[in-house]
C-alpha cells in the first residue's frame, strides 16, 4: 500500500470545478479544462508547489449530437507549449505567454502531439469525413494527405514509440495501437496503425491511458456502463473489468496511473483515493485531499497525482518514487514484433486482428459468425445478428 501524502493544495478564486487534467510529459506543468467547457487554466508543479501561471476562455467544443465536451489541449512533447482548440484557431500558450494562434481548418474535437514533436494531429478533419489532419505546429498547415479517423485522446507508450486511440462506434468501438514516425518519405509523423487491435462494448470511453512502466493499459467508459477494463501489454490479456458506482456520479476523468507498477488510482464521489492494483485485483481506499467530490486526477512528470475537487480545488499528491521510464523487459519491442503496419489507403478493420482480452477474431471468421451466446461480449453478439440478417437477404 502506498503511503500518500499531500504536497501542496490550490483554491482558485472562481472556485470553478476543474472537469479534466493534462499534465506535460517531462515539465512539472498542467493545464486543467473547466467544468464549463471554455475555461482553461495553467499551473506550476514544480518544487513541491502549486502555482497559477495562467487562465483564459476558448470557444465551447460540442459532440455532432449537441453534447458539451471539454475543449481540446496538447502539449508538446518536449517543449512548454500548450496548444488549445479555439473554434476556428489554435491557441498557443508558453510561460513567456499567449503566442499568436494558428488558423484551424475546422472546430477540432480532439488534438495530439506526435511523440516526437513534429506534428499536431487533430480530429475530425476539415477536409472530410471519418479521417484526421495531421498539422504542421509551427504554422497549423495541414498535411498533403489526411490520415486514418480517430475520435478521443491519444495514449503514449512511455517509450514514444507506440500510441493507442479509439475508433467509436455504437455497436463496438476499436482501440487501435499505431507507431508513431515518419510518414511515407519522410513526411510528417503521422500515426500508422498496426494489426492488433482491442474491441469493446458499445462506444463513449476516455481516452487509453498505459502506465508508467508501459505494461498495462487502461480503458473507462462507456457510455452506458462505467466501466473500468485493464488490460497486460504487450499479451493484451484483460487483468481487470469492473463496473463502478452506479448510484453516485463517477467523474470519467478521475483516473491515473501512479508510479508503482500496476497502481491505478481513481478519484471518487466521495472525495476520497482509491489505489487500485490491477494484476492482484485488491484495492485500497486513501482519505482524499477534501471533502469534495473527485472531479479529475492526472499524473505529473515527477510521478505525483494531481487531484482536482469539485469546490474548485487543486492538490498536488505523493505516491511514491517518481517512475523511473519504459519497461525494459523490451516489452514494447514483443509487441511489435508480433503484428505489423495495415495500408495506410482506407479503412483499417480489414485488416485488424481483434482482441477483447479473452478471444481473438480476424475479419475472415468475423464474417462468418452467426451463432452468439448472452454470455458472449455484445459487440459480437451484434455482429452475429448483422450476419444472419445478411445471410436472410442472399
Amino acid at each position: 500500500m502506498t503511503d500518500l501524502a499531500v504536497v501542496a493544495r490550490l483554491l482558485d478564486e472562481d472556485d470553478l470545478p476543474v472537469q479534466r487534467l493534462t499534465c506535460h510529459p517531462r515539465l512539472p506543468l498542467a493545464a486543467g479544462t473547466g467544468a464549463d467547457g471554455r475555461s482553461i487554466r495553467v499551473w506550476d508543479c514544480s518544487g513541491g508547489r502549486l502555482r497559477t501561471l495562467a487562465s483564459f476562455q476558448v470557444a465551447a467544443v460540442t459532440t455532432p449530437r449537441g453534447g458539451p465536451v471539454p475543449p481540446p489541449v496538447a502539449w508538446h512533447p518536449h517543449e512548454p507549449l500548450l496548444v488549445v482548440g479555439d473554434g476556428g484557431a489554435l491557441r498557443r500558450w508558453t510561460p513567456d505567454g499567449p503566442a499568436a494562434p494558428l488558423p484551424a481548418r475546422t472546430g477540432y474535437r480532439h488534438l495530439a502531439f506526435s511523440p516526437d514533436g513534429r506534428s499536431l494531429w487533430a480530429a475530425p478533419s476539415g477536409g472530410g469525413a471519418e479521417t484526421s489532419d495531421v498539422l504542421d505546429p509551427a504554422t497549423g498547415a495541414p498535411a498533403t494527405r489526411s490520415a486514418h479517423w480517430w475520435d478521443t485522446g491519444v495514449g503514449v507508450h512511455p517509450s514514444g514509440g507506440l500510441v493507442a486511440t479509439l475508433v467509436s462506434e455504437q455497436g463496438g468501438t476499436l482501440c487501435l495501437f499505431a507507431r508513431s514516425g515518419d510518414g511515407p518519405g519522410g513526411g510528417p509523423a503521422a500515426m500508422r496503425p498496426v494489426r492488433r487491435a482491442l474491441v469493446l462494448d458499445a462506444d463513449g470511453y476516455g481516452a487509453p491511458l498505459f502506465s508508467a512502466d508501459g505494461r498495462h493499459v487502461a480503458l473507462r467508459g462507456n457510455a452506458y456502463v462505467d466501466s473500468l477494463d485493464v488490460f497486460a501489454f504487450p499479451s493484451l490479456r484483460r487483468v481487470l473489468h469492473a463496473v463502478l458506482g452506479t448510484d453516485e456520479q463517477w467523474h470519467r476523468h478521475a483516473l491515473a496511473f501512479g508510479p508503482r507498477p500496476g497502481a491505478l488510482w481513481i478519484g471518487t464521489p466521495g472525495g476520497t483515493l482509491i489505489e487500485l492494483d490491477a494484476e492482484a485485483r485488491t484495492a485500497v481506499e486513501h482519505p482524499g485531499p477534501g471533502g469534495a467530490a473527485v472531479t479529475a486526477l492526472a499524473a505529473t512528470a515527477a510521478g505525483e497525482l494531481l487531484a482536482a475537487r469539485a469546490d474548485g480545488g487543486l492538490a498536488l499528491l505523493s505516491a511514491g518514487p517518481a517512475p523511473t521510464g519504459a519497461a525494459p523487459d523490451g516489452s514494447l519491442a514483443a509487441f511489435l514484433a508480433g503484428t505489423e503496419e495495415i495500408p495506410a489507403d482506407g479503412a483499417p478493420e480489414p485488416h485488424l486482428v481483434l482482441t477483447d482480452g479473452r478471444g481473438t477474431w480476424d475479419a475472415d471468421s468475423l464474417e462468418t459468425v452467426t451463432d452468439a451466446s448472452p454470455a458472449d461480449p455484445g459487440w459480437l453478439r451484434i455482429q452475429a445478428h448483422v450476419n444472419r440478417a445478411k445471410a436472410r437477404e442472399s
